[in-house]
């Protein structure tokens, strides 16, 4: 609690005697929050207006309307205005320096990643909002570029610290001069109430998109899935799906979710027959010149017959052929690098390159034969014309009659269809090929080779007037044939061929506007999970049905530019995408960590993330390639997960630092369990983005062994209602995962001293202390083969007996179940069966709980006092 003379203290006060109009303030140059310099040499064209002034009714829920208009006074919107219209303007909002700033900027066109700095010129291209701290009055600002009219801006760097706001349509046809609230602004003393309290005051001003908490998310956000992707990448196909699942169930743990990903559909590539599947594809660059002509699965999942997986003569599957193809496709990609680098360099005779290409080619073609994947049925008869014995309906429905506890099977498919499009003149659908413009805001991205095919080849565009016939096309056939649900890709597609159709907000609310139709229609309204998307366009547009999303660039098991440390390093910047992005994307969808591969090098570091990430958790296993004892620490035997019941967000002491490459910093993530609350501390040191290069790349000299510290005090006990209670306890049981020990602290204790090896981590579980009768203190812990115990307790109750006092625990799943327990108690029930148990004077009580299939794992557990 801040001291009554504190400027903290002064400053609230100051809003709660109503001036307003001073809360922010543009006077003599100068941005300004309660005489605090924000921003210095603002340009006499920026203007600021009042949150209240601009928005005085909307027809958002009356509880959020009255929600945000009771903090309103809090933020405002700046502006500006130019002499001369343009589709895109330029100008300084100020300049700022020695001041702490934490951003969200695109490195890609469809991923975002955090940066840190402390001056406006640190700011990188293409920013989403910048976060400042500001010590003065103990609080924090945030500028979060937003969407005016047909405009959507981010924030760019200038000289000498100055803060840039690029505003742009996207089509030399659109253009404005003036703004009125281009970019937002708001203050709080809490940096995570004011990420929330800046979204919601976007969401009632814009009223284009809902907050998570308006929306219902799909029920796999509780449950273990598993991703074709990384298995087979284009050459998924039915024989080796089923295995692949079938080798989970054999394993112990039953994926309830399938996403069938890139490689199902029909597409063909231009100057081959548009009305054929292009054939052998392998990875991902081979298709992304590629467009979709018909809206159904193509041939290898088309002529899959009803039954052919279900009886004795099941065909087989070689699980090592996709990674032989993985492995051929590979060479000629890196065979096709080596040929480009030797053009750049000025090499005239490319014979040498080429006949190599076409040899590797050539064995590639080889490999996969004429094989028939195995799925016709001889038995099929006259029913084979029938479209429920045949494809994707008769194959989805053989899934579910072979795996049980399947519930829910969602496909892949790109926002325009295809990487390329919908090719024309090949559905009943007005499409047509448009060449790619990219953003001059884009200039400081990576570069990437999605974006290189998708500029080679143009887009398919489907007319935006046929938006919902377009989904609904796709859709519709889909949910009739089993499907329940798709993850939308290569979202952010729509700013590049905007130029004739009014610009990117306009064209990018006839797409979404039409997915979202279908996505109620078709899926239940929850069934979509986005990805490629983490651009404000999106989240301010999109998101109105949409309630999942990534928050992190893609697994890479390696990294594809070569580097042979990248197989460690990727995977903690996979992690600081997904934290930091969370703190944003969270407001609107619930955050997905993304899928991982649990045999590789890296699996248990992404393994420690996912336990308590707070969404669903699932792998990319190749068929055969599994570390079932580290999935059985995620996933209970029934597929459900032991869930965090928040969003995982980095800890305040993490908002200003490098937790990459800064030779110093642990990234902390934390959460709050129903009994308790979660720490996560992780080593990403040792790569990072690089403004120079316009690249993320190793660090090497960062790799390494890194201190740090743990309090209670990190977990933000009142970012959920029922959680506050929890963390004003006198006492906390706190239990480190990794190293298996329980200790005791308070509010009071010196921080919890730590050393986290590269590439690792520790998850402290905080548990609340209650004391029972006159002496015994009691806290459960959970399970411990478990990452997250905290998550495998269900319901807890103390009960009074007069002279005996029962801790009544509901906990989920079988294994070691741990408690504090200051005294050991008298006797302990399972299911009303007295159990021995072990007790130690450190406070440790143990016991070994059972799997109980018929009560869905779940064990009614009694210590009596």
């Amino acid at each position: 609690m801040a001291p009554p003379n504190d400027p903290v203290n002064t400053f609230y006060s100051l809003i709660e005697s109503k001036s307003l109009d001073k809360y922010f303030e543009v006077s003599q140059g100068k941005l300004s929050v309660n005489g605090v310099t924000l921003l210095s040499e603002v340009p006499s064209n920026v203007s600021f207006t009042s949150f209240s002034s601009l928005c005085h009714s909307s027809d958002v829920p009356p509880p959020l309307f009255n929600r945000v208009q009771s903090l309103s006074y809090k933020g405002g919107f700046l502006g500006f205005t130019k002499k001369e219209p343009s589709d895109r303007l330029t100008n300084s909002f100020g300049k700022f320096k020695d001041r702490n700033f934490l951003s969200i900027f695109r490195f890609k066109t469809w991923w975002s990643t955090m940066w840190v700095g402390n001056s406006g010129s640190d700011i990188q291209m293409e920013t989403q909002w910048a976060l400042l701290e500001v010590p003065e009055i103990q609080s924090y600002v945030l500028i979060l570029p937003s969407i005016e009219g047909n405009f959507r801006s981010a924030l760019h760097p200038g000289t000498d610290g100055q803060i840039m706001i690029c505003a742009e349509s996207g089509s030399t046809h659109v253009k404005a001069s003036s703004f009125d609230a281009i970019a937002y602004v708001h203050v709080s003393n809490n940096p995570y109430n004011l990420m929330k309290e800046a979204y919601s005051a976007l969401r009632v001003h814009l009223n284009t998109f809902r907050l998570l908490e308006e929306k219902t998310v799909p029920p796999l956000v509780n449950k273990f899935g598993w991703c074709t992707w990384d298995a087979f990448y284009l050459t998924v196909e039915p024989v080796g799906v089923c295995h692949g699942l079938n080798d989970f169930v054999e394993g112990g743990v039953m994926p309830r979710f399938l996403i069938i990903d890139d490689g199902w559909q029909s597409i063909s590539l231009d100057g081959q027959n548009p009305m054929e599947d292009a054939k052998n594809l392998v990875l991902g660059g081979t298709q992304m010149t590629a467009r979709l002509y018909r809206f159904e699965e193509c041939e290898k999942f088309r002529r899959y017959k009803s039954g052919a997986l279900l009886g004795p003569k099941a065909p087989p599957f070689n699980p090592k052929k996709p990674k032989m193809l993985i492995a051929k496709a590979i060479e000629v990609e890196h065979a096709e690098k080596d040929r480009d680098k030797a053009i750049q360099s000025g090499v005239t005779d490319l014979s040498e390159f080429e006949a190599k290409i076409v040899k590797l080619k050539q064995e590639l073609n080889e490999m996969f034969g004429g094989e028939q994947d195995g799925v016709s049925s001889e038995s099929c008869g006259s029913c084979s014309c029938k479209p429920e014995s045949s494809g994707f309906k008769a194959y989805t429905k053989d899934l579910r009659t072979k795996f049980k506890g399947l519930d829910d099977i969602y496909v892949w498919h790109a926002l325009g269809g295809a990487w390329g499009g919908v090719r024309p003149g090949t559905t009943h659908l007005s499409s047509k090929v448009i060449p790619v413009k990219v953003s001059p805001g884009l200039d400081g991205t990576m570069n990437d080779l999605a974006v290189v095919k998708i500029v080679e080849g143009g887009i398919g565009l489907v007319h935006p007037d046929q938006a919902t016939d377009f989904y609904d096309s796709m859709h519709s056939y889909l949910a009739k044939s089993g499907i329940t649900g798709v993850k939308v890709d290569v979202i952010h597609t729509m700013e590049y061929v905007c130029e004739e159709y009014g610009g990117r907000v306009a064209l990018a609310k006839d797409y979404y506007n039409g997915m979202t139709n279908s996505l109620v229609k078709n899926f239940n309204g929850t069934g979509l999970i986005s990805s490629m998307q983490q651009c404000n366009d999106f989240f301010f547009l999109g998101t109105w049905q949409i309630s999942i999303g990534r928050v992190g660039d893609d697994f890479w098991f390696q990294d594809p530019n070569g580097d042979p440390m990248g197989v460690y390093w990727l995977q903690g910047v996979h992690m600081i995408h997904c934290a930091y992005n969370s703190m944003w994307m969270g407001q609107i969808i619930q955050p997905d960590w993304d899928m991982f591969q649990s045999d590789h090098l890296c699996a248990k570091f992404h393994a420690g993330s996912r336990a308590i990430c707070g969404g669903p958790v699932y792998v990319s296993d190749s068929v055969g390639g599994h570390d079932f004892e580290l999935i059985k620490k995620l996933v209970f035997p029934d597929g459900t997960i032991p869930k965090c019941q928040h969003f995982a967000l980095p800890t305040r002491d993490c908002l200003f630092k490098n937790p990459l490459f800064d030779q110093k910093s642990i990234l902390k993530i934390w959460n709050l369990n129903k009994y308790g609350g979660v720490i996560g501390a992780f080593n990403c040191q040792g790569a990072g983005w690089d403004p120079k290069e316009q690249r993320i790349r190793g660090h090497s000299q960062c790799y390494k062994p890194m201190n740090g510290s743990v309090h209670v005090s990190d977990i933000e006990w009142d970012q959920k209602t029922e959680a506050v209670k929890m963390g004003e306890a006198l006492e906390f049981a706190v239990y480190l995962d990794q190293a298996e020990e329980l200790l005791i602290a308070t509010r009071n204790s010196k921080p919890i001293e730590i050393t986290i090896q590269s590439s690792s981590f520790e998850i402290f579980s905080f548990v609340p202390i209650t004391k029972l009768g006159q002496n015994t203190k009691f806290a459960p812990i959970g399970q411990t083969n478990m990452f997250n115990s905290g998550g495998t307790i269900q319901e807890l109750e103390y009960v009074d007996f007069g002279a005996q006092t029962c801790a009544k625990i509901m906990v989920k799943g079988g294994g070691n179940f741990l408690a504090y327990s200051s005294e050991s108690p008298k006797k302990c029930q399972i299911n009303g069966v007295q159990v021995s148990f072990g007790w130690s004077a450190d406070g440790k009580l143990t016991l070994t709980v059972p799997w109980i299939e018929e009560a869905g794992g779940t064990s009614d557990v009694r210590f009596v006092f």
